[in-house]
């Protein structure tokens, strides 16, 4: 298998700046609203305007065409155009149709990959996190749209995003850990993965689910790569590492159904007779197995 970082995630190839210093300029916020060359993207829902031909793009409107309500924003590109993202009900859009990350996040170009990312992940924490956890009165949305404020007690909020370690296992002989969670279809297999809990490090957390889910002891913990899975607001952490074999696994029921070893032979042989559905290209999952695979997975879902 190869050693060192992945290659970028699908969700993780945004290209804007996000001029993050910006977001309190409230007089340079009003002149990019003003600007004629503003792009917004309207989300509802986790979907924007997405065209398909020729090939997947977002579709974004002007400041005038946009939906009333809190603008959010994105970023810049490299020729100065400011992006917003604006939750409302989307502008009618001649060939032009709603679609979320998991049906267009890996057909999508570099910047509208993480513009999507992006709004998906800011519309769904406004969304959920409306009220003040400390006294529960509705708070307001400052720093364009990335900090949201009390305004009984002055405090500040800022987006939620829950970590969770994603790890390919792998034994001695090179076989890689494939398992099938309890809500899955019966072809479907991936690598382990869970939350990361208070007070525990990444590693830990790599050593813990593993040890929970299978019953394995796990070493040689390697950290792989990361992305933004906000659906509805995690980051995924890819690691590697390495067990034994030759230890029975131990499913926990709960979390898993079946899990088995697979060398590469085993694995093209049960996806080319369809017993196992490749994972898609939009989880880190698919570029771990790939990477210990030695490339494209057979029948690899477009996304």
């Amino acid at each position: 298998m190869k050693d060192g970082p992945l290659e970028t995630p699908v969700l993780a190839r945004g290209t804007l700046d996000r001029v993050a210093l910006n977001r309190r300029d409230d007089d340079w916020l009003v002149a990019a609203w003003a600007d004629p060359r503003t792009r917004v993207l309207v989300v509802r829902d986790g979907q924007c305007p997405v065209v398909f031909e020729p090939t997947p793009a977002l579709v974004f409107v002007p400041p005038a065409q946009a939906p009333g309500g809190d603008r959010w924003l994105l970023g810049v590109d490299g020729d100065g155009i400011a992006y917003f993202g604006v939750a409302g009900p989307p502008p009618a859009i001649e060939a032009a149709e709603p679609a979320g990350l998991r049906r267009v996040g890996a057909l999508l170009g570099d910047r509208d990959s993480g513009l999507l990312t992006h709004v998906v992940a800011l519309e769904n924490w406004h969304a959920l996190h409306r009220f003040c956890p400390r006294c529960g009165a509705e708070t307001e949305v400052a720093s364009a749209g990335h900090v949201r404020v009390c305004p009984r007690d002055g405090s500040q909020h800022f987006p939620r995003v829950d970590p969770a370690v994603i790890m390919l296992v792998t034994d001695a002989a090179d076989r890689i850990l494939l398992a099938r969670g309890p809500q899955w279809p019966a072809d479907r297999r991936s690598v382990l993965a869970g939350f990361v809990e208070p007070g525990e490090s990444l590693e830990q957390a790599v050593v813990r689910e593993v040890a929970e889910e299978v019953g394995l002891a796990v070493r040689d913990v390697r950290y792989a790569g990361s992305q933004p899975w906000p659906l509805p607001r995690s980051l995924m952490v890819g690691f590697t590492a390495t067990a034994d074999g030759n230890v029975p696994l131990r499913p926990d029921p709960e979390e898993i159904l079946d899990a088995a070893w697979y060398t590469r032979d085993e694995l093209r042989a049960a996806i080319d007779a369809g017993d196992i559905v490749a994972p898609g290209p939009l989880s880190i999952a698919a570029q771990l197995i790939m990477r210990w695979y030695g490339g494209e997975l057979p029948n690899m879902p477009a996304f």
